[in-house]
């Protein structure tokens, strides 16, 4: 007959041993890459004066996004971020490559970026207030009611 091992010892080891794998399968660190940054070699094949906004398309691919107003420039932009156990996840590194174009749609410049160009933005957490504080949906509708002018509605 096999037997499983007997006494509290024999728990305890084990409950030992499982503790210490999950605290080390908890500190792993997990990498993650978001975007896409054409390499170099494809950057190359982009010529100042000569490349379209077609040709680019063609040459790179799509970018991950671009200027919105009067056809603006392409944006590819790569982002690695590096998350250990139940730590905030962290950005280890991005980078962006601005292509933009003339009125012409030819291009006008490529720009590379990375981490340290970049600059932080404080988010500014104003609320537009409603003017409904602590109002519910009927007191709303009586105070609506009574607002009610039928020199208004004839005009």
């Amino acid at each position: 007959m096999i037997g499983f091992p007997r006494g509290r010892m024999a728990v305890w080891r084990i409950f030992g041993a499982l503790s210490v794998v999950l605290v080390v399968a908890a500190c792993s660190s997990a990498t993650r890459k978001h975007g896409y940054v054409p390499p170099p070699e494809d950057l190359a094949k982009v010529q100042v004066g000569v490349s379209t906004r077609d040709s680019v398309i063609e040459t790179i691919g799509a970018p991950s996004s671009s200027g919105i107003l009067n056809k603006g420039g392409f944006y590819y932009v790569a982002t690695f971020t590096r998350k250990y156990g139940a730590r905030a996840q962290r950005i280890v590194s991005r980078d962006l490559v601005a292509i933009s174009f003339d009125s012409r749609d030819v291009v006008s410049g490529v720009q590379r970026f990375d981490l340290s160009d970049g600059k932080a933005v404080v988010l500014e957490r104003r609320i537009t207030d409603s003017g409904a504080d602590n109002q519910t949906f009927l007191r709303q509708l009586v105070g609506n009611l009574t607002n009610f002018n039928p020199s208004l509605v004839t005009q």
